[in-house]
């Protein structure tokens, strides 16, 4: 039964179409990606800059520059330069949590106004920076902000799209995460030629991508997900003919209004998240984030250009090699949005786990013969060189940007029901930004300590996330939100975990019945 109203009865239970009006609400609320994507360009850009170095870094920048002998693993090493990156996603983890309860009651566009809000004063206050202590309160105000609008955005897209379309439309916030790291990298390369201020600049132009998503915040339409959660069944019903671009649209309604009614009696949704029922949602909420951040993307996004300067390139060189992988990153995931509702969620996974497994293993072999232990170079590093770590590198992440880059903020924002959904992409949030926090942190120590093993570290834990998918994440492509129960009902592990009365009172839903839902 379940398998059937997942798989054969969608399209005459909800005929809904992609609307024009669909796809510019999905693509103007996207833009709230720009703000995490640039921030995670802007920064390993900066940190790379002669003058921000020299002004609020001066140790860092005088091994740099004076010290050609030290072990080049090690070169930035330096506790304070990593918490001015780090900084934000501490502040953002906590700021999710805070943003389920703000999502719940008050719906996801009061989310993404607070969040762009936020970020434009943190924005700014980095911008006038004159000392640590402004830089750290500006990153704090940032992830404040990224940890509004990660928690939004992505449920915002799930609710709006019609299922058939859903994982490309949720994909294009990702497609603005990987445009604004490609805007911070050209924008980094042309501010590190303007004398001393340059990085003003760089730090500055954040705010642009705030005011974008304020202005969103404010003309974007509530989902009607979120309207029958506040108690608004009449202009939900509404907007989703409005959204869906027909009258008939009672099965689909029926179903958001027998979850809204779970959701009401709801009364502590973190601690009803941890229920039985919900113990493969709760594992992927977990598993997926952490293993995103685990791939080891964010080493290369964060501290492309100051990696690239490690392995010998020149203050331009790095920065242009950092742009050109942005390049690769924004137009593999237009593959991802092409194919995610095409070829499936877990076949991307699992082909892209595979791709950046091996390119991990090559990239660590060719620093491995170049530096070997001690980390001093035995002869220069010759461009054909340099050229084909690029290469294997814009190869891993175009890897990641069409598999686990989309899909960890989409499988999340659509396996959870209505009234834990919050509570559950608050979680994702708060354990991806938690990740974020230590992979940034730890990175130049473990560049330092792991040597050219760092790229083999990551390559294992890669092996393993490919592994969990194929074993444990059932295909998500195609079903309904409300109906999303029967992947786990029929799959050979969490089967056992989902009650029987779910299945039962989706059948009484489809047969025009109310449920009886009990919590």
């Amino acid at each position: 039964m379940g398998g059937e109203i997942g798989k054969q009865d969608n399209k005459k239970d909800h005929p809904g179409k992609l609307t024009i009006y669909v796809l510019a609400t999905s693509i103007l609320a996207a833009t709230g990606g720009l703000i995490f994507g640039y921030d995670i360009g802007i920064s390993g850009g900066v940190t790379s800059m002669a003058s921000f170095l020299n002004k609020f870094f001066p140790t860092v920048y005088k091994n740099e520059i004076t010290d050609t002998s030290t072990n080049q693993y090690c070169k930035f090493n330096g506790q304070i330069v990593t918490l001015f990156t780090s900084s934000l996603y501490v502040a953002a983890l906590f700021t999710s949590l805070i943003a389920s309860t703000v999502t719940r009651k008050l719906g996801s566009k009061l989310s993404m106004l607070f969040g762009g809000i936020l970020y434009f004063t943190g924005a700014t206050i980095n911008a006038l920076a004159q000392n640590v202590a402004m830089l750290i309160i500006g990153r704090s105000l940032l992830g404040f902000g990224v940890g509004f609008a990660n928690q939004s955005v992505p449920l915002y897209l799930s609710e709006m799209a019609p299922y058939q379309s859903r994982g490309a439309l949720n994909i294009i916030f990702q497609l603005s995460i990987t445009i604004g790291i490609l805007v911070a990298n050209v924008l980094n390369y042309f501010f590190a030629k303007i004398g001393n201020w340059g990085w003003r600049l760089s730090l500055g132009g954040a705010t642009f991508p705030a005011i974008i998503i304020i202005i969103a915040s404010i003309v974007l339409p509530d989902t009607p997900n979120s309207l029958i959660e506040r108690g608004m069944p009449a202009k939900a019903l509404s907007n989703l003919r409005k959204i869906r671009g027909i009258e008939q649209v009672d099965k689909e309604f029926n179903e958001i209004m027998a979850a809204g009614e779970a959701s009401k009696k709801v009364q502590h949704p973190w601690k009803n998240v941890l229920h039985r029922k919900y113990r493969p949602h709760l594992t992927m909420a977990i598993a997926i984030p952490f293993f995103q951040q685990f791939t080891g993307i964010n080493v290369i996004m964060f501290y492309a250009p100051i990696l690239f300067k490690t392995l010998g390139f020149g203050d331009d060189a790095s920065l242009i090699s950092a742009g050109i992988i942005g390049g690769f990153n924004v137009l593999a995931t237009l593959v991802s949005i092409y194919g995610v509702d095409k070829w499936g969620r877990k076949f991307l996974f699992i082909e892209g786990g595979i791709q950046m497994f091996v390119c991990h293993v090559l990239v660590g072999i060719f620093i491995g013969f170049k530096f070997g232990l001690s980390g001093i170079p035995s002869s220069p590093l010759q461009q054909w060189y340099a050229i084909l770590v690029v290469i294997f590198i814009c190869i891993y992440v175009s890897a990641f940007a069409w598999s686990w880059g989309p899909l960890a903020w989409l499988v999340p924002s659509e396996i959870f029901p209505l009234e834990i959904r919050s509570a559950g992409q608050s979680l994702n949030i708060s354990v991806n930004m938690l990740c974020t926090f230590v992979i940034a942190q730890l990175f130049l120590t473990m560049l330092c300590h792991l040597k050219f093993g760092f790229f083999l570290f990551f390559a294992s834990l890669v092996f393993v996330m490919t592994m969990f998918i194929y074993f444990f994440l059932p295909e998500t492509k195609g079903i309904p939100l409300e109906e999303m129960n029967v992947v786990w009902k029929n799959h050979w592990f969490w089967r056992s975990f989902i009650d029987h009365h779910v299945l039962d009172d989706l059948q009484m839903v489809e047969n025009g019945q109310q449920p009886d839902i009990v919590i």
